[in-house]
């Protein structure tokens, strides 16, 4: 058979698929996900399909009977999760389904009394056809057991029984034992498969995490007498990573520590002259001491990087590095190898722009003159710092580099290096957002920083967990060095709380670029940055202060809950549930006992106030029923992991809050033996 024909039963429009299969689609360890797809066939006839996760070695890990999720038309579902990382795939099995074929056939004749013995008859054979085990050659499961084979064909002998009524004799066939025994053992005829697709598993770090940005030059950083600086250094950033550490993060991300250039250095704030001491971008990368493979001398040298990555292993961090691919008009590469770069008619090497902001301190790479050089000298960089523990590139705008620089690039290192992760810094379009995910960034940064009114944020959590997630996995930043929103400078304390409940329970990962404890809120001029920027002086604070403002405590509880409930370290499974008022949003993130560790589901309800300057009354619109907790009219209760409170809560419950009292409840759902999930 050509392989372009569809099975007997046909499979289409199959999910999750990139570009036709030739680009993997994303997963994550331990992650359920969906696969689905369209499954019909001509007449009347039962069919069923089936889900078939792949191991890396093309092995079955698992086969999942998919159900119709869209009644009329013929759309079918199953959840899986692969439970390492690798190269994987899936393809999905269509079959024949002669038993519940039989099963509702035979109820309506028998019923109606039409062709009684002969149905009976068909039905004792497809009993004796399922015992004998023949027809599950072509399905790598396990075989029924005595004990399925003596129902089956004990089922057979009742069906042929003619001292019972026929009813009586159909119900042997049809009993809740030999049911179940289909089943787990189905009959499969006319057994048929689709292409098989790719799927590639990340580790766990891939999907959910919590990020701390730091600027080391500031830690430890002080200013003498005459009003000159002093860095910090490594070991001063290092002393800070228990604090960090205890808040629960569990990822501590570097912006660039390399030598930075004085030509065209800029000052405070951007501005085109850097007064005497200035420190300069360190995103101005490269000078006479090195370029992106060395280490500014005023952080120190690798044996003080060594030692930070060591500490921060100890501490439970994983150390992630800046990769911002420019060149300082100092860096080494400008002199070596001009014809990296773009030269202008007046014989000048073109600066970055993006109009109408110009970054004179800096050379953008011509990635199309001398593009093997070019890839070459950047490989070598990674593999540096890969040699040094790092685990992590936060890539700086990796938007205007080419595509097929990074399908290569990523394929290559995490090839050599299995488990290191990229997260896209690509502020842009979504078509190159959604292409850098699936040419193999782990993640990317979102819009979620604009994200502001109720029912933006609602579908825009929808978007990014269900439309996109097999492309790319979002990380939720509520402000970074560079951005600072409107919404962010008059909201205070309680805006900023706000904002991290949303980015900490709204996304897996999450960012925090430090300084957001003392709610740093004042912007430079119209621009949706903040002022003071620390990306040209330095900044070193007094954390002991920030327990004053609580917003550090908020963090520790937040990634606290995110550490205790699986629900809230997925990203697919997510429900919006309505409330009486625009500044009160509500939602679920929900994992069932067959993907938890103990076996119990997991459920986490969040309702946040969206309004930093008044209380917010409303109420909360739960489905209980669809959410599979209880049944109609049943009640659940509920726990708040922010203070410890339990609450009783049904289909509509009412609630309060308030910047000044509380902003938002984090609730878990306790079991409960009598749900339908106990029961399942």
């Amino acid at each position: 058979m050509s392989e372009n024909l569809l099975p007997r039963i046909p499979i289409i429009e199959v999910f999750p698929v990139v570009e036709d299969g030739t680009l993997a689609a994303k997963a994550t360890e331990g992650e359920p996900f969906p696969i689905r797809a369209t499954v019909f066939r001509e007449g009347h006839d039962a069919f069923a399909a089936e889900a078939v996760l792949l191991r890396p070695d093309g092995g079955e890990h698992s086969r999942t009977r998919m159900v119709d999720i869209a009644p009329g038309l013929d759309r079918y579902e199953a959840w899986v999760a692969a439970d390492a990382p690798g190269a994987w795939s899936f393809r999905v099995d269509s079959w024949a389904d002669p038993y519940a074929t039989w099963r509702q056939s035979a109820t309506v004749k028998v019923g109606a009394g039409v062709d009684v013995e002969l149905m009976l008859e068909e039905g004792a054979r497809l009993m004796e056809r399922a015992a004998a085990g023949s027809a599950h050659a072509n399905a790598s499961q396990e075989r029924p057991s005595p004990s399925d084979i003596d129902i089956l064909n004990d089922a057979a002998r009742r069906l042929r029984d003619t001292t019972h009524s026929a009813q009586q004799r159909l119900s042997a066939g049809i009993s809740s034992r030999v049911r179940l025994t289909f089943r787990d053992h189905p009959l499969r005829d006319l057994i048929g498969s689709s292409r098989i697709y790719r799927l590639d598993v990340a580790r766990t770090k891939a999907l959910a995490g919590a990020w701390y940005e730091i600027f080391p030059r500031s830690a430890g950083a002080f200013q003498r007498p005459d009003g000159s600086w002093v860095s910090g250094t490594l070991e001063h950033a290092a002393e800070d990573l228990p604090r960090i550490a205890d808040m629960g993060f569990d990822v501590v991300y570097l912006t660039p520590i390399h030598p930075i250039g004085t030509t065209y250095r800029k000052g405070k704030n951007n501005s085109l002259t850097a007064a005497p001491g200035d420190p300069g971008s360190p995103y101005g990368i490269g000078s006479p001491e090195g370029g992106h493979d060395a280490i500014h001398p005023d952080l120190g040298d690798f044996g003080d990087f060594d030692r930070f990555v060591a500490r921060a292993r100890h501490l439970g961090l994983e150390v992630a590095l800046d990769l911002a691919l420019q060149c300082s008009p100092d860096h080494p590469w400008v002199t070596d190898h001009p014809e990296w770069f773009t030269t202008r008619a007046d014989g000048t090497i073109a600066y970055a722009e993006n109009p109408p902001k110009k970054y004179q301190d800096i050379y953008p790479l011509n990635f199309d003159n001398d593009p093997e050089g070019i890839y070459n000298a950047i490989r070598d960089v990674i593999e540096v710092w890969i040699r040094h523990g790092v685990t992590i590139f936060r890539v700086d705008n990796p938007h205007t580099k080419p595509i097929p620089f990074w399908e290569r690039m990523l394929a290559d290192v995490k090839g050599a290096h299995p488990g290191t992760l990229f997260l896209a810094e690509a502020f842009t379009r979504p078509a190159m957002m959604r292409t850098l995910g699936a040419v193999g960034f782990d993640q990317s940064y979102t819009y979620f920083a604009w994200r502001t009114a109720k029912r933006e944020i609602e579908e825009y959590l929808l978007e990014v967990s269900q439309d996109t997630a097999h492309l790319m996995r979002p990380a939720f930043w509520p402000t970074t060095h560079d951005i600072l929103t409107p919404q962010m400078w008059d909201g205070g304390t309680a805006i900023f709380a706000i904002r991290a409940m949303l980015a900490a329970l709204g996304s897996p990962t999450w960012g925090i670029y430090s300084g957001y404890e003392f709610v740093e809120n004042e912007p430079r001029g119209a621009f949706q940055e903040p002022n003071d920027n620390e990306k040209y002086e330095f900044r070193p604070r007094r954390w002991e202060l920030a327990d004053d403002i609580g917003i550090s405590r908020l963090f520790t509880l937040l990634n606290a809950a995110r550490a205790k409930h699986p629900a809230l370290r997925q990203l697919h499974q997510i429900r919006i549930h309505p409330t009486s008022s625009d500044r009160l949003i509500a939602f679920s993130r929900q994992v069932s006992g067959k993907f938890t560790d103990d076996g119990t589901p997991d459920t986490v309800i969040c309702v946040i106030s969206l309004d930093p300057h008044n209380g917010v009354d409303g109420s909360v619109e739960l489905d209980l029923e669809a959410m599979g907790l209880a049944t109609p009219g049943g009640h659940i209760t509920v726990v708040d992991e922010l203070d410890g409170r339990s609450y009783v809560w049904g289909s509509s419950n009412w609630v309060s809050l308030s910047p000044v009292t509380r902003i938002g409840h984090v609730f878990k759902v306790e079991p409960a033996h009598s749900s339908p999930w106990a029961q399942a």
